[in-house]
């Protein structure tokens, strides 16, 4: 992990305010273990705030001010400034919502706003999507209108109303025994952007009204699962993309599902028909996740991979340097220059072989 992500975790922990208790401090600890090496300041903040309001060292005050006082008070609020009116007719909007919120909302104005250039506007697109919030408002009051008279009578019921989310559920749990009880960890992640959630976040995005949950089948990633075929079946890339959860070149970020599954061992199309063993078959410690870039650069270039264990890979360059690549990022397996061998300044450094 570089050593300024790492001076900057130290700090968001060491000089939060209120200070964290020793046990505070491991919680933010623990929680931020697995993704230091990708963990940003806006996450780290957002952990902290919570294991402030989750070990009660802070006392709630209403009046302080929502943005000097982050750790202290919800953030969430949605402001129109009805008092600064443009020339042009605009008001500002501001708002802080849940991440789901927010993403529903994303997704929402730019569906609406690619539909309103179909039908023919020509407004910009930021036009479009500020007009999008509009009818989306208008939408809500005319649900509103809908519903009434459902509480008059009782035999009538309340309209078929389309999901208004829907929500995929992925469960990765981290758990432990505590005597005769199993206790699960109180965080998780977002398939979306990496995001730390939490287990009460997932509860409520459950809870609204009108959203519609799926819940995928298990899927045990220390199982190994095995096909027949060189296609890779659905439920087998499901597997290799929940454990990759990115591209597994060196220090590439692309989310996996966006990804080609990859035989780390070339398939052979003619082993079967000369009756030799297949050497690449299609089985789950056999794929990894590679974008289309370094899956092209893969097959048409000597960089050459092995995957040491599940979700574990080490790289190797077409000039012998070697890299691992997990869950935390990438490490350089090549052993520091010798001090004897340094370089004097202002000479060029001789290239590895």
């Amino acid at each position: 992990m570089p050593a300024w992500r790492a001076r900057a975790v130290a700090d968001t922990t060491i000089h939060s305010t209120p200070p964290l208790t020793a046990e505070a401090a491991g919680f933010v600890d623990a929680q931020v273990a697995a993704v230091a090496g990708r963990v940003g300041t806006a996450q780290l903040d957002r952990l902290v705030a919570e294991t402030i309001r989750r070990y009660d060292l802070a006392t709630a005050d209403p009046t302080q001010d929502p943005e000097d006082g982050y750790l202290h008070v919800d953030p969430r609020h949605v402001t129109v400034d009805t008092d600064d009116v443009h020339y042009a007719g605009t008001l500002r909007i501001e708002a802080e919502v849940d991440i789901a919120d927010a993403l529903d909302l994303d997704r929402a104005l730019a569906h609406h706003a690619e539909t309103l250039k179909a039908l023919g506007s020509l407004l910009p697109l930021d036009a479009r999507r500020a007009k999008a919030l509009g009818d989306l408002a208008r939408t809500q009051t005319a649900l509103e209108l809908a519903c009434q008279g459902a509480d008059a009578a009782a035999d009538i019921d309340e309209p078929d109303l389309p999901a208004a989310r829907a929500v995929v559920i992925h469960a990765h749990f981290d758990a432990s025994v505590s005597g005769d009880t199993t206790v699960f960890g109180p965080t998780g992640r977002m398939e979306n952007g990496q995001r730390l959630v939490l287990l009460e976040q997932v509860q409520s995005w459950c809870a609204d009204t009108r959203t519609e949950v799926t819940i995928k089948p298990v899927i045990d990633l220390n199982t190994t699962l095995t096909a027949q075929t060189r296609k890779v079946p659905a439920t087998i890339r499901e597997h290799v993309i929940l454990r990759d959860r990115t591209c597994v070149f060196p220090r590439c970020t692309r989310p996996a599902r966006r990804c080609d599954v990859d035989h780390v061992i070339p398939w052979d199309d003619d082993a079967e028909a000369e009756g030799r063993p297949q050497p690449g078959p299609t089985t789950t410690s056999n794929l990894a996740c590679l974008c289309r870039f370094h899956h092209r650069l893969k097959t048409h270039s000597p960089w050459r991979y092995e995957m040491t264990t599940p979700g574990i890979f080490e790289w190797t360059s077409p000039h012998g340097h070697r890299y691992r690549r997990d869950h935390t990022g990438t490490t350089d397996l090549d052993p520091p220059d010798p001090p004897d061998l340094a370089i004097p300044p202002g000479l060029p450094r001789p290239r590895r072989r």
